[in-house]
């Protein structure tokens, strides 16, 4: 009996799928132009559009929509709100409106525990800010664990609280996001980490709602006489059982051209066969090292386009 308004840009909202016909009439989908900001590539409206290092233009972008947003939550009636991290400032709106309002986290929970309360957030994580201070559990972590991060990780985590080019850190989007929230939504499963959850709700002094896992959308296996899938299976039958690595980043996971390089040459020294799912965003500029397909042809297969994933995986 709900009436959800889905806020987006239009390029995002093509892209989602078709809402179930008997759905349909419990939806709107609400497009917003993303502004246009010098530097961000063209038609650039989500992070599978950019590398890393355009993330920040592109939530400088998306702080332009906090005017035409503000208007459609004057206008809506709405009973709650729903908003992530990037879009902080929805919050500042929604309680000058007096419109309850549910900060949805796609994090799970120990990550959001090794960054501490919302003021530390809001702090852009205080005094920790060399890779050291996250490579074992912070001192509020007072059961047993071994989760922290490796050096290499810790480098990026410290990156969260360091202000991007959108003038703010992910810290404090996030920090502010929390803390003008009346509940914080997240992407989890109380079993899977039940210390960590709790400690989350004693960190933020706020109810913690587990949303579950998201699983993906159900997607059939590619028709069996398909071109993609033949020309794949056809090589995938040449190589010996269990012996195939398979490579595929995702569209959120897109490496800047030294580590491309470095995966590239990885593959090369390993002499092991391999599939690599090589997908990247229309804007990126990173290229394979010159001569490595031609150099490991036969032992391996670099697919540029869509993959059938399932039937890889089944294989």
């Amino acid at each position: 009996g709900h009436r959800i308004s889905f806020i987006s840009t239009p390029r995002n909202i093509h892209r989602l799928p078709e809402i179930p016909p008997h759905l349909a009439s419990s939806f709107t989908l609400v497009k917003i132009p993303l502004p246009k900001i010098q530097g961000l590539p063209e038609n650039a409206e989500s992070t599978m559009d950019v590398g890393p290092e355009d993330h920040g233009l592109l939530k400088k972008a998306y702080d332009g929509m906090e005017d035409h947003v503000a208007r459609f939550l004057l206008n809506s009636c709405a009973d709650a709100v729903i908003y992530d991290f990037a879009g902080f400032w929805v919050s500042s709106i929604a309680m000058d409106l007096g419109i309850p309002r549910f900060l949805f986290c796609i994090f799970p929970s120990w990550f959001m525990d090794f960054c501490g309360t919302a003021e530390d957030l809001i702090d852009e994580l205080k005094d920790r800010k060399s890779p050291e201070d996250f490579m074992s559990p912070p001192k509020w972590v007072t059961f047993g664990t071994k989760v922290a991060y490796k050096h290499y990780e810790a480098k990026l985590i410290v990156g969260v609280g360091e202000k991007n080019a959108s003038g703010f850190s992910d810290a404090y989007r996030g920090g502010i996001g929390i803390s003008q929230s009346d509940a914080v939504i997240i992407r989890h499963c109380h079993e899977f980490e039940t210390q960590w959850f709790n400690l989350l709700a004693n960190l933020y002094h706020k109810e913690i709602i587990p949303l579950g896992q998201l699983p993906p959308h159900f997607q059939e296996t590619e028709n069996p006489s398909s071109g993609n899938w033949v020309s794949i299976k056809e090589w995938l039958d040449s190589k010996t059982k269990g012996s195939v690595l398979y490579i595929a980043l995702g569209s959120e996971a897109t490496p800047n051209q030294d580590q491309l390089t470095e995966l590239a040459h990885g593959l090369e020294l390993s002499q092991l066969p391999f599939l690599w799912a090589f997908r990247k965003p229309a804007t990126s500029t990173v290229k394979l090292p010159d001569g490595f397909e031609k150099r490991t042809e036969g032992r391996g297969m670099v697919w540029k386009g869509w993959v059938p994933q399932l039937n890889i995986l089944g294989h």
